[in-house]
């Protein structure tokens, strides 16, 4: 029988931290907030524990739940280059606010041998309580996405039960209007234009039409 296998990042425990990247983010561009208080922090911290400071990747005025972010993909396409050794954050939320991106993310730092440490959450992944740690947030991230699956399911059941269609209404178009501007010479798209529906639901239109003319 095969070994299943853990989506549970395993990240290295002998590779020394030399080289470090710090990432700040923050929400807001209006002044309220500023990514200076956690890089501060951070470079506190890298300087007690002797570790140079690789680079500083920023993200400003962009929410924590894109996953997709000017300064954190630099971060990921570096890490990918191994230009650094670990990945430093003030608190875990600054780097991501969903389970699944987080999960994701330390995923790939793992697999380009790459530690993570979140300075207010005391989580530093080069650690043994660190990766202990992580693995009880990959279950969670796992229930999570369980959970979710189950009431989708479980409302698509209920749906079904109390006679509701499930996915899109089907468009009620005018099929003899579709003839009749298709027989003044109009093309199939000024039709679908005029009409203010898909050139395919226009094309069933027809074909609707003409099956009933056959079946007569």
């Amino acid at each position: 029988m095969a070994k299943s296998k853990s989506n549970t990042p395993v990240f290295s425990q002998d590779r020394p931290i030399h080289r470090v990247a710090l990432y700040a983010r923050v929400s807001t561009l209006n002044g309220q907030q500023d990514p200076e208080m956690q890089l501060s922090e951070l470079r506190e911290y890298a300087a007690r524990r002797g570790l140079s400071i690789h680079a500083e990747y920023v993200d400003q005025g962009v929410s924590g739940s894109k996953e997709s972010r000017p300064a954190l993909n630099c971060l990921m396409s570096d890490a990918q280059r191994c230009r650094f050794d670990a990945v430093l954050v003030w608190k875990i939320d600054r780097f991501g606010r969903s389970l699944k991106h987080l999960v994701n993310s330390l995923a790939d730092l793992s697999a380009y041998g790459i530690s993570f440490i979140s300075l207010r959450d005391n989580l530093d992944l080069s650690t043994p309580s660190g990766r202990l740690m992580f693995q009880i947030i990959g279950a969670m991230a796992e229930f999570e996405r369980a959970l979710i699956q189950e009431r989708v399911k479980a409302g698509l059941r209920n749906a079904k039960a109390k006679g509701k269609k499930i996915g899109r209404p089907r468009l009620e178009v005018d099929s003899s209007r579709v003839l009749t501007l298709r027989q003044e010479g109009h093309s199939w798209r000024e039709i679908s234009h005029r009409l203010g529906f898909g050139l395919g639901t226009v094309y069933r239109a027809i074909a609707t039409l003409q099956s009933k003319g056959d079946s007569k």
